[in-house]
């Protein structure tokens, strides 16, 4: 199964959890920034998974990249700006009907969740969610990961690939 994992990464955690995420999905699998995943390889796709960090309650927005490189956190690693959001990944989304699913990294609190907002934002592109979007916790804005994420997301991996395999009529 031809899976893409597309992440938007600032510090790394995203990045890894979407890795984890296509080491459970098993052969096929690839993990790749939204500078890497174009609309042609979306399209040679059978399943496609989205993730995210979430900042200020929502998915990270241009003024909020632009803000956290011009006031980067005294002693935090400098922030990998060199894809584009999700959010704009996901505007610039050609339609499809392959199943898919979204995962976010949150930091746990009364925050708002971008899991939601990514897997809404690809039904409407005519995508078809497997499963109910997926919250990975960081430890801080910046991280690490909690412990256990890594192979909570591993295993997330692995249901998913089941929850397309028992619907054979959904995939490509």
């Amino acid at each position: 199964m031809k899976t893409l994992v597309v992440y938007e990464s600032l510090w790394g955690n995203t990045a890894a959890i979407a890795r984890s995420i296509a080491q459970g999905i098993g052969p096929g699998a690839r993990a790749m920034s939204t500078a890497e995943a174009t609309n042609e390889l979306v399209e040679e796709a059978d399943f496609l998974v989205a993730g995210a960090p979430v900042f200020a309650f929502h998915l990270s927005s241009d003024r909020a990249r632009q803000d956290i490189a011009a006031h980067p956190d005294p002693g935090a690693p400098p922030p990998d700006l060199s894809h584009p959001s999700l959010r704009d990944w996901l505007d610039a989304l050609t339609p499809g009907s392959v199943p898919c699913a979204a995962f976010d990294t949150e930091v746990r609190g009364p925050f708002g969740k971008g899991a939601p907002a990514i897997a809404e934002a690809l039904q409407e592109k005519g995508y078809r969610l497997v499963d109910e979007p997926q919250g990975f916790i960081v430890s801080g804005k910046h991280g690490p990961l909690r412990d256990g994420e890594r192979e909570r997301a591993v295993h997330w991996g692995e249901h998913l690939r089941q929850c397309v395999e028992q619907a054979p009529e959904r995939a490509r």
